[in-house]
């Protein structure tokens, strides 16, 4: 850090880490888990940056502290602000009315109150942190009223944000009654990133339509108070993965060695398949679930010689929806199980647990068959994982045609998840497939996964976000605009 702060500061809902504070004042923590901080994490440590975030925990308040190569800013956070700010409108208006409305948002006043007092708060301890025309990350749906926020206080700042879930259709985002606010907030940034292009083009549609801004392409002019023009990028910076990490990862004797005592543990059965999900009505486990049930109902597959492995984390467990989903799984596992399982075998083994990376690189090695099935999804971080661990070539990805991964991964076989017969015929597939072909597919998308990692897609929006390098053209939004209406 200099004298005067940092010149590069990440602000996203949580820190890196989980903390606690001992009795005698000292601070706690460990790595926490999540895409995102495997995302940024090596970039933050490279950049002796500063991470602004909540600590997890309701009420706990810290001083700033050094962790992992980082300076980490904590955020407190009420256990009303939580129920308001986090479970309330960013889980439960914005994130199913980003994900198509596959569960009905819900729009209350008190939560949109609670959204926009947190938002200025992680905008205040950002200003504090950041050096004189640093560049500071924002992170994410939680914080989309941060970047005008900063802005207003900060104007030196050069203003980053990145939305890692879809942008929704303009249709779908107007049921929002604050949505010129939250267009607004996320105009403060000098550069917002989308996992795909359509996203990028949903957001400048809906910049078009609701505001009297003028857009040209992926570009939107702002008026500045000094009477100057400031232009705003919109474009798609698909994420990636630490992916030569977690091929070393896999590499090793160790997680080799418990590759084969998982596939000892499941009965030595001839072909495993692996769902690796948050429990999330998003990632379409009900649906995979009912398509393996009927393969083994109409014989195509049989459960004496397969199985499927259903590793759900808990995933906000206060929300009623979440509560739903994990009641609605859990009696189908068990009704499969009851019709197909034997003394000794599970059709299929349901795990709702989070396991570290050592433990996820054993699963996806024992793995014949991975299933990604969401409804919708930003990007999928886990079929990435998959492709990465799997330096044997073998193996095959079963991938929703409605993940940003899809737009990437062209050696998976592609479903729809909403249809049960198409996505049967492609697990059914996937499970007997050659494995001549097999390797061909998964040499394409090691290709692809071990080239674009998370060091590349960082580097490239921090590039882009200081001008100094160009945007590809594949993240050039598909709708073009050239004026307002």
């Amino acid at each position: 850090m200099g004298k005067d702060g940092y010149n590069l500061v990440v602000v996203a809902n949580r820190l890196p880490v989980d903390m606690a504070v001992a009795e005698d004042g000292t601070v706690d923590w460990q790595r926490s888990p999540g895409g995102l901080v495997t995302a940024l994490e090596p970039v933050m440590q490279g950049a002796d940056g500063a991470w602004v975030g909540w600590s997890g925990a309701p009420g706990l308040e810290a001083d700033p502290f050094d962790a992992d190569g980082m300076r980490l800013v904590p955020v407190t956070l009420s256990e009303t602000e939580i129920q308001r700010y986090y479970e309330g409108f960013s889980n439960d208006t914005l994130w199913p009315l980003y994900h198509d409305v596959i569960a009905p948002p819900a729009f209350h006043r008190q939560w949109w109150d609670s959204y926009r007092k947190v938002n200025q708060r992680f905008a205040e301890a950002a200003a504090g942190q950041a050096a004189e025309g640093a560049i500071v990350w924002v992170q994410d749906y939680q914080l989309q009223l941060v970047p005008q926020m900063l802005r207003a206080l900060r104007p030196d700042l050069r203003i980053g944000f990145f939305n890692h879930i879809p942008f929704p259709p303009l249709e779908l985002f107007q049921q929002l009654p604050w949505r010129r606010q939250v267009l607004e907030g996320l105009l403060g940034a000098d550069l917002i990133g989308f996992q795909r292009p359509g996203d990028a083009s949903n957001f400048v549609q809906a910049v078009r339509r609701l505001t009297d801004l003028t857009t040209r392409g992926q570009h939107i002019m702002m008026n500045a108070s000094d009477g100057t023009t400031r232009t705003v990028r919109a474009a798609s910076f698909p994420i990636s993965i630490d992916s030569r990490r977690f091929d070393e990862l896999a590499r090793s004797p160790e997680v080799q060695a418990r590759a084969r005592e998982i596939r000892a543990d499941l009965g030595d059965p001839e072909i495993v398949m692996l769902g690796v999900d948050r429990l999330d009505y998003t990632k379409g486990i009900r649906h995979r679930i009912k398509a393996y049930g009927e393969l083994l109902q109409d014989g195509r597959l049989d459960p004496a010689k397969c199985t499927l492995v259903q590793v759900a984390s808990p995933s906000r467990e206060n929300v009623g929806a979440y509560q739903e989903l994990r009641e609605h799984v859990e009696i189908l596992v068990g009704r499969i199980n009851g019709e197909y399982g034997e003394i000794g075998h599970s059709a299929i083994h349901y795990l709702h647990h989070s396991y570290p990376p050592e433990e996820m690189a054993a699963l996806y090695l024992a793995a014949d068959v991975m299933l990604v099935t969401s409804l919708r999804d930003g990007m999928n971080l886990v079929a990435k994982e998959y492709v990465a661990a799997r330096s044997d070539t073998a193996g095959v990805l079963v991938l929703s045609e409605f993940t940003g991964a899809a737009d990437e991964l062209a050696g998976a076989i592609m479903v729809n998840p909403h249809d049960i017969d198409g996505m049967k015929d492609a697990i059914y597939r996937a499970a007997t497939m050659d494995p001549r072909e097999q390797r061909r597919r998964m040499r394409r998308l090691r290709r692809k996964v071990l080239t674009d990692d998370v060091a590349k897609w960082s580097e490239s929006f921090i590039a882009a976000l200081g001008g100094t390098a160009e945007v590809p053209a594949t993240q050039e939004p598909v709708l073009e605009v050239t004026a307002s209406q």
